[in-house]
């Protein structure tokens, strides 16, 4: 049995894990690797031939573990893509998404090159390529063993982090040897908002373990509802003026609207207008409502004691673009949830080009935000930013909070692992993480008695 990493190996994106039994071959993730952005092309560089993958297994939907399955298709696979309901259908909602940037950016491409002929930027796929690929998805149920052949066995794992998301375990008979390898896609937080708890993983022989938030702990002396109340209160209650709130549509969107739910719910905050802009965020939520049966105890109470949990009397889920525009002209205190989460297009710029320089706004980021995006931009400080052709000065309140990041943070994944008794886990490879953040959590397990390896990319460890 081999396990090749062949991509998030000492970086974040783009999750590709090549496991290969005797002659047969299990892809974990194919996803897009962002930083490989200005030469997305990149991303169909695959260091095997697809069409000699067997099948392919997706953790969750996040287009870094899901971006890159219509490139594998277009180029060959044909094979099953196995993972959990809502995974399906959250992933086909973001990778049509990630076709409509794709032809922007070759429009933008186009516009900038039309002096000089064949050098725009081709999409990496087209929309004809997803539908190939959903047509490939087989849904299966949490803690349901699913037989990949005769010498494998799937069972998926919920580790919250996003509806749907799971951990992969995978029983193998290898030349009559029993081994067992867990993969744990993104480990999410305990008591976070809609999405359940992580499961604690069964014992096994390898893991591959995302390390995103090694070393990093999350804000342990204030809760959800104290930041948005802090917040809301001060900006349209005090102020009179509006928050805005970039979110990322699928996940930390619908977290948000619940927390809101709650708040408003108590009589904590008089009644304020809240306004979610993103038609993406509108199908996830439609999803969620979909797979309520999934979300976790305290949704599901109170859905029976006070209804839908993504809907309540001040909020507005705006559908079109002529509505998005008119909200620009309310001038009421409101909260404003819009994407993208970076700021990197979508409705969220609007709001931005019409607020940034008003004195009574507030702009609260609950997302990280990549270096060169426009919101990492405003979270540093920048006093002047470019906005659709425009540089605006920045008048508006800058705020952040990480407590809705669906991350585990650094004890969350020492406590995931030290589940596993070191004594027969013969090795856990880190992945999905900077290496600075795998080093100090391959510290802290090496204090644990685990042997630890940081994985390279493109090496093949036997195992």
């Amino acid at each position: 049995m081999k396990l090749t990493v062949h991509g998030a190996a000492q970086q974040v994106t783009g999750s590709m894990h090549l496991l290969e039994i005797n002659q047969y071959k299990i892809l974990v993730d194919c996803g897009l690797d962002y930083e490989r952005d200005t030469h997305l092309q990149l991303n169909e560089n695959f260091p095997f031939n697809p069409s000699d993958i067997d099948v392919v297994i997706l953790t969750h939907a996040h287009i870094d573990h899901s971006g890159n399955l219509p490139t594998l298709v277009r180029m060959g696979f044909n094979g099953q893509i196995l993972c959990t309901a809502p995974t399906a259908d959250l992933t086909e909602l973001l990778l049509l998404d990630s076709v409509n940037i794709f032809m922007r950016k070759e429009h933008q491409s186009r516009k900038h090159n039309r002096k000089r002929p064949g050098q725009g930027r081709q999409p990496l796929y087209l929309q004809k390529h997803v539908t190939d690929t959903v047509e490939r998805f087989i849904t299966i149920g949490f803690n349901r063993p699913f037989n990949i052949n005769d010498d494998v066995e799937l069972t998926l794992i919920p580790v919250g982090h996003l509806l749907g998301a799971a951990a992969a375990i995978l029983k193998i008979n290898d030349n009559g040897t029993e081994k067992t390898i867990a993969f744990t896609g993104d480990i999410g937080r305990k008591n976070y908002p809609v999405l359940n708890d992580p499961q604690t993983l069964p014992q096994v022989d390898y893991l591959v373990s995302e390390a995103t938030y090694g070393g990093r702990h999350h804000t342990k002396d204030k809760t959800i509802a104290d930041v948005l109340i802090e917040t809301i209160e001060k900006a349209c209650v005090k102020e009179s003026g509006r928050l805005i709130i970039p979110a990322f549509s699928i996940g930390r969107t619908q977290a948000l609207v619940f927390s809101l739910n709650k708040i408003f719910s108590q009589g904590l905050l008089p009644p304020i207008k809240v306004f979610v802009d993103s038609p993406m965020a509108n199908m996830a939520t439609n999803v969620f409502r979909k797979h309520h049966s999934l979300l976790n105890d305290e949704a599901q109470d109170f859905y029976h004691k006070l209804g839908d949990e993504f809907e309540f009397e001040n909020l507005t889920y705006v559908e079109n673009l002529k509505d998005s525009r008119q909200v620009s002209n309310y001038f009421e205190p409101c909260v404003i949830i819009s994407s993208a989460g970076m700021l990197e297009g979508g409705r969220i710029q609007d709001h931005l080009f019409h607020n940034i320089q008003n004195y009574y706004c507030t702009i609260l980021f609950i997302g990280y935000c990549a270096k060169g995006t426009l919101g990492h931009r405003l979270l540093r400080g920048d006093p002047i930013v470019h906005i659709k052709d425009r540089d605006l000065a920045v008048y508006a309140t800058i705020k952040k909070t990480d407590l809705f990041s669906a991350h585990g943070d650094h004890d969350d994944l020492i406590n995931m692992i030290n589940q596993q008794d070191n004594k027969r886990l013969k090795n856990i490879f880190l992945v999905h993480g900077e290496t600075t953040s795998m080093q100090v959590l391959a510290d802290a397990l090496s204090e644990r008695e685990y042997k630890v390896t940081l994985a390279e990319k493109n090496l093949p460890y036997d195992l």
